[in-house]
């Protein structure tokens, strides 16, 4: 077995030495924080020496790119923040909406909605036109149907400003059924002529937001 030789106590460092070498040590570490780990890191320069040896500017840069960071840092959680607080402020009345007009009273008769049944006699070739009226956006369900033989239709609608607006049209129609919304405030309806060789009978119902409804023509 090999055993190792213990060292003489002459060959030992005395105490006297070992404080010595601490204190070097510690002055060494000193000088090296101050004379280049404080102007390169932090940009500070006690001595001077950093400056000379260009480390202070580096510390200076680091020191500026840390700060501007720190700035964007914050400026992020704020703008992150922002639509949060936006919500908690409209949802305590903190800002000020602006304020919606106030919506179209329908008439009445429109609020209320009503029924019609409208009856008609045509002779060969005569026409005829029925139309009611109503707000953009009334709902009107119809309803016609011929007797007797068919008609040429058209379903339309005029305003001030608008001397026509179609919805639809055909020929040799016994009847048709539907929704009709109207498209602006103004006067909707339909056009028949009898395109029989007899006399038919056309039967309107509708129901709906609508104020009148009569035959024009």
């Amino acid at each position: 077995m090999f055993n190792a030789q213990r060292p003489n106590l002459d060959d030992l460092p005395t105490n006297r030495q070992l404080i010595r070498a601490t204190l070097v040590a510690a002055i060494s570490a000193s000088a090296l924080l101050v004379a280049v780990i404080l102007p390169s890191e932090y940009g500070v320069d006690p001595t001077g020496a950093g400056r000379a040896l260009g480390l202070t500017q580096m510390g200076e840069i680091k020191v500026q790119l840390a700060e501007e960071t720190a700035q964007n840092a914050a400026a992020d959680a704020v703008a992150a923040q922002a639509p949060a607080l936006a919500k908690v402020e409209q949802a305590a009345g903190g800002s000020v909406q602006p304020v919606a007009a106030p919506p179209k009273v329908p008439l009445a008769s429109e609020a209320d909605g009503r029924t019609d049944t409208t009856r008609l006699t045509l002779a060969p070739g005569e026409g005829a036109e029925v139309k009611f009226k109503a707000s953009k956006g009334a709902r009107v369900v119809f309803n016609w149907s011929v007797e007797g033989g068919h008609v040429n239709y058209d379903t339309h609608a005029d305003a001030p400003g608008i001397s026509y607006h179609g919805y639809g049209k055909g020929q040799a129609s016994t009847g048709e059924q539907g929704d009709l919304v109207a498209a602006f405030d103004g006067s909707h309806g339909w056009f028949w002529r009898n395109r029989s060789g007899a006399p038919v009978t056309i039967m309107l119902r509708t129901e709906g937001a609508y104020s009148e409804i009569k035959r024009v023509v």
